[in-house]
């Protein structure tokens, strides 16, 4: 709350540099931070008295998004990447799928390998483990393997984090 929003019959008022001004009316304390060309802004309602300081509210908004602003340029967003396989896949076609993996896992992302079973090959998930497997063991150098390979209904997958 700011200014002639602030109903408290008394505040402790702290001043723009951070000295204790002591405890007056509100009335008294807005003058106060009209006479400065101040803001008079509510810090600390839960307190008795509640506690207020003299401020440019205009420069503190500015200065809080100019923070968060930053903060949030400065976070690094992490994508998901898929790489998609069938159980009977060739060795170069492997090759070029690890090499594109390899590739992801350098730029920060993280790869989910998925093995997908078509018609009766579900019946034989052991050898998408087994390629899932595979897959973790290649890639050993740049990334490890965050839970172990699930089957959910036709799919097999594993993800795979950047060390």
């Amino acid at each position: 709350m700011i200014n002639e929003e602030i109903r408290a019959a008394q505040v402790r008022l702290v001043s723009d540099t951070g000295e204790q001004l002591g405890i007056m009316s509100s009335k008294e304390a807005l003058e106060i931070a009209y006479n400065k060309n101040l803001d008079l802004v509510m810090i600390s309602p839960k307190a008795q008295p509640p506690v207020c300081k003299t401020m440019d509210y205009g420069k503190y908004k500015f200065e809080l998004a100019k923070k968060d602003k930053e903060a949030r340029k400065n976070q690094k967003t992490i994508n998901l990447k898929e790489i998609r396989v069938s159980p009977s896949i060739d060795d170069h076609d492997f090759d070029t799928k690890v090499n594109h993996t390899i590739k992801f896992l350098k730029n920060g992302d993280k790869v989910k390998i998925t093995v997908r079973f078509r018609g009766r090959e579900v019946h034989h998930s052991n050898l998408g483990l087994q390629l899932l497997e595979r897959f973790r063991d290649t890639l050993a150098d740049y990334g490890a393997a965050d839970k172990p390979p699930k089957l959910e209904g036709k799919n097999m997958s594993m993800v795979i984090s950047p060390k």
